[in-house]
This record gives C-alpha cells, structure tokens and sequence, in this order.
C-alpha cells in the first residue's frame, strides 16, 4: 500500500485530495491483503452491528438509526480517513451524549421527528469538526487528560446502565437526572415483568459465557441471534417482553436537516465533536501497529467531519472512532482501509436483508448488551493506577465523573474540558524552583539534597535551577519561591539555571528584571546560565537584558562556577 497523503490546510481540499488519493489506491491495491481484509472487516461488523443497534436506543432513537452510523459514516472513512485499522460508527459515549441533546432540544417529540434532530445534530457534528480541521484545532483533543477522560468515561458508563435497567426490568420510567432515576427505578421494582426479567438474565449469561467460554465468537452477535430466535420460537411478545419493532428495510433516503433546530443543538454539537474527535485520535494511537505513522489530527478531523456530515444526511446519528470494535478489527487482521469498507457492506446487507428478523429482537436483549459493554467504562482499576502515581489527578478523575452523574453527560463533557485546563493550569502554575550543587569529580549539576550532602558548593555563589515554562501565571509563584533561597544564603552572586526553562514569557521577564533590581540593591548579581536561543533573544531585547550585558549571561553551569572562580582568585 502506498503512503497516505499528510495533512493540508484546507477541508475541502484534504477531502478531494484524500479521496483521489483513495481511488488510485483501490487501483493498486494489494490483492494478498484482500482474505485478511475481508475476514477483520466480517469479525468486526459481527461486534459493530449489534452494538451500532444497542448504542441507538441509548440516544432513544429506532435501531435502524444505529445502522446507518456503521453504513454511511464506515465508507466515508474507509475514503477520507488515515488509519487502516480504526472502525468507525456510533459509541457508547456518543449515545448517551445525543439522547442528552435530544431530550433537551425536543423533549418529549414523536420519533420521526427525533430521526431528524439526530440527523440534523449529526450535520452539525461534521460541519464542527469541519470547521475545527479548516482552523487546524487538531490539537485541542490533547487538552483533555488521560485522568478526567477516565473519570468521565467512568459516569458516562453509570449514566448508561442505570438509563437500561428499567427495559432490562421491563417497565418505562419517565428520566429525570441519574440519583432520581435510581430512586424512581427503586421505588417501581415491583411492576417489574418476570418475562422480561427472566429474559434479561439469560441474555446476560449467554454474553458472559461466550466472552468466557467462545471469546472467538462475538458474544453481542450471539445473544442478538438467540434473543431474535428466542422470540420467534417462543412467542415472546405475547408474554409481555416488548421488542423493538418494525424496522424500514432498504437504502436510507435522504433527509433534510431541520434548520430550526440549529440553536438548540449547536451546543451539544460541539461537545460531541470534541468527544468524537478525542475517541478517534485515542483508538489509532492505542491500535497503530509499531512503524505506522501517528494519526495526523487535522486529517482525521477532516475525514471524521465527512463522515457524520454524509451520515447525517442519510439519517445517521453522530458517529465517530469506537475502541472496543477497532481492536477487533485490528486482531481479526485488519491490513487496510478495505476492512472497513466490508463493515459499511455488512450494514447494508443487514438492512436490505435482515430488517424484518431484527424487527423480532427483545429491547431487554439490546439493553443487556449495551449493559454489559458500558460496565466496561467503569474501570476502578484506572482510578487505582492514577492513585498510585498522583493522588491530585484522582481528584481530577473523580470530579469528571461526579460532573456527569449530577449535571449530566453534556454538561459533564464541559466540566470534564474545564477540569483539564485547570489541571493543565494547576501544573503549569507550579514549576519546580531549588538549588543545585555540583556532584564532584563531574560536570553534572543537580538539586542540593541531604543525600548527596558531599557534591560542591562555592561560599557566596548561589545557584537556583526553574524547570518549565515561567509566564504571567506563575511568575509570582517563582519569585516567592526564590527569596527565601536567596535570604537564607546571602550570596555575592546568584546563577539562575535556565536550562529547563523553554519559554520566558513578557510577564516573567519583567519579574526577573525586578528580582535584579532587589539584588543589586544588596551589593549582589543576578547571573543566567544555559539560555536557549529564542529566550535568550527575548531577555535581550528587555531592560534585564541591558542590565545584565552579555557578561552575566552563561553558556551553561559549568561556565558561570569557572567565572565566579576566576573572579574570587583574582
């Protein structure tokens, strides 16, 4: 396969350009890869399918929804996108996420009018992430921690079982926040329906014994095939165990998206491009084989955008990057973009030929198994690893995911973003500042500590090391942290160690102006050792630089100790 094109700034542009690209590829293409090819992409539509249908209840939308997101969205990418192993249709995060904006956008609508919000939203999910690759905000999925993900991750999946439990129960209640949900669910156990609770627990049993037992097998496949079979055989819906219905065979037809709901659902748009977008960059960097480039983020903006703006226009909800299905797709041999494109076909071929015995299948069996893989999320074991290194971005964690259970899962997401860049804030505000010694007999310098009590120090020469980037927000952090240093040693000169400082920002150079003035005040001197090139030019071209003189500014440590020796033998 021949390499994929780098990223272009233009949106339109990168899409015609990755398409032809895509073209000329199929012409080329690798027929030995084509068995390995096929097979992943038949293995991962078995566990996307069911999932896809699963998934599209949680946004309180008809399956079929959920299997124009694994149509539409999965050849689009297969066209546009970079990775050759990443599968793409709806999530369990999305899910949740669009039936939180559509509750909120249309509460209470019929279901056709509910089928053209979500397309509508998926529109408004491409034309954002669009918007964002024509800007290059790529970056801006680096700006959600690894600890607040986990901790939304972690309340979405909570969010999600407890929203199933009363179609696993068999009754309907109506939603108002998790805690009052529990509470309603609690309080209505006893309208459970035995058929439908005795039908909810063999399909959880039929998924854990093939995840044990037949882990080859795709256990979502198998409990919708058994759910579907179950019903027909044994009259299910005349018990009481409600199914999902009719569903519309054939192509999806195109819809319109509802002008009028762009105000309501642009918000929520963009809190699910931004989930979307972070799955997807997360999943290829999780399953990119070793020597594979790294996803290009703007690129992959581009072709996830596409693709939920062609999905939605065929009635497909949001879609985007899903982990579970794309390290299927990856194990069962994926080798190209061909593998997702058979996921698409399958989905076709399931609509076309399969609607009417889908139609048959027991809402308790897609709720088990969004049940089951949305438990997933509820990783302690995440949280027990964050602990171990950092008990702050615990808190983190933990806020993320207190965030979604009490304001809900769009307003959780924006929490979760605000918590990042307060963490990333929190950090950034706290750089390292201590004294350094030379360890004898070398040239390398580190902090002065007990342990090493016997490396070198010279009476009257203080040398202080800061480690980071030193702007506006931490500049008073800094000082406060290097006065008492320079009390308590009295020094003649004081060496500022900027090697570790990659940036001096207009705010940090007036504070190490005013920190020259107080020293010499005293009768001593600030020296700066081990500038790089671009803050050096930026300490020349302030008043600190004229008061400095490029006599107090050092190549390195090593430099500043032989100048200060030099200068007290003489």
């Amino acid at each position: 396969m021949s390499p994929l094109p780098q990223p272009i700034p233009l949106a339109a542009s990168a899409s015609r350009h990755r398409a032809a690209e895509f073209l000329a590829w199929l012409r080329s293409y690798d027929r030995a890869a084509l068995p390995l090819d096929v097979i992943a992409g038949l293995t991962a539509a078995a566990v996307v399918l069911p999932k896809a249908m699963a998934y599209a209840t949680v946004a309180g939308l008809p399956v079929q929804i959920g299997l124009y997101a694994a149509f539409i969205p999965a050849l689009v990418y297969a066209a546009l996108g970079r990775s050759p192993v990443l599968s793409v249709s709806t999530t369990t995060t999305i899910g949740i996420l669009v039936g939180s904006a559509l509750t909120e956008a249309v509460p209470g609508a019929e279901p056709a009018r509910l089928v053209t919000a979500a397309a509508t939203l998926a529109v408004l999910v491409g034309l954002a992430l669009l918007v964002a690759a024509v800007l290059r905000f790529g970056f801006v999925a680096d700006f959600i921690s690894e600890p607040v993900l986990a901790g939304f991750k972690a309340g979405v999946g909570a969010v999600i079982i407890a929203d199933q439990l009363p179609k696993l129960l068999g009754f309907h209640i109506h939603k108002a926040g998790f805690f009052r949900d529990l509470l309603t669910i609690v309080r209505t156990a006893g309208d459970t329906s035995l058929p439908t609770l005795l039908v909810s627990a063999g399909m959880f049993a039929v998924i854990v014994s093939l995840k044990r037992w037949v882990p080859r097998l795709p256990a979502a496949l198998g409990a919708v095939a058994l759910g579907i079979a179950g019903s027909a055989l044994l009259g299910l819906p005349a018990l009481g165990v409600k199914t999902i219905g009719a569903i519309p065979s054939g192509i999806p037809s195109l819809v319109r998206p509802d002008l009028s709901l762009l105000e309501p659902l642009w918000l929520a748009a963009i809190a699910i491009a931004l989930m979307s977008f972070t799955e997807t960059i997360a999943s290829e960097r999780a399953f990119a084989a070793p020597g594979q480039p790294r996803p290009a983020p703007n690129q992959e903006l581009v072709a996830t955008g596409m693709a939920n703006l062609l999905g939605g226009l065929f009635g497909a909800m949001p879609a985007g990057g899903g982990t579970s299905q794309t390290l299927v797709n990856q194990r069962a041999g994926a080798r190209t973009q061909l593998a997702g494109l058979v996921v698409g076909l399958v989905a076709l071929a399931t609509l076309l030929l399969l609607a009417p015995a889908i139609s048959l299948m027991p809402e308790a069996t897609l709720a088990i198994v969004v049940v089951v893989y949305s438990a997933e999320l509820l990783d302690l074991r995440e949280f027990r690893a964050i602990n171990a290194i950092r008990r702050t971005e615990l808190w983190w964690a933990v806020t993320a995911f207190g965030g979604v259970l009490v304001l809900g899962t769009l307003r959780g997401i924006v929490l979760a973003v605000i918590v990042s860049l307060l963490s990333l804030a929190y950090q950034a505000s706290k750089p390292a500042v201590y004294e350094v010694a030379r360890k004898r007999g070398t040239n390398v310098f580190r902090r002065r500590s007990e342990p090493h009590a016997a490396d070198e120090t010279w009476p009257g020469l203080l040398m202080i090391r800061v480690e980071g980037r030193i702007f506006f927000g931490n500049t008073q952090r800094v000082l406060e942290l290097v006065t008492p240093l320079a009390e308590e040693a009295t020094p003649r000169v004081i060496v500022l160690d900027c090697s570790a400082i990659f940036d001096l920002e207009y705010s940090a150079l007036k504070m190490l102006g005013e920190v020259e003035e107080r020293i010499a005040g005293r009768g001593a001197e600030l020296w700066l050792a081990a500038l790089n090139p671009e803050a050096r030019r930026g300490v020349e071209r302030s008043p600190l630089g004229k008061a400095l003189g490029h006599g107090r500014m050092l190549a390195d440590l090593e430099h500043a100790v032989a100048k200060y020796q030099a200068r007290q033998a003489a």
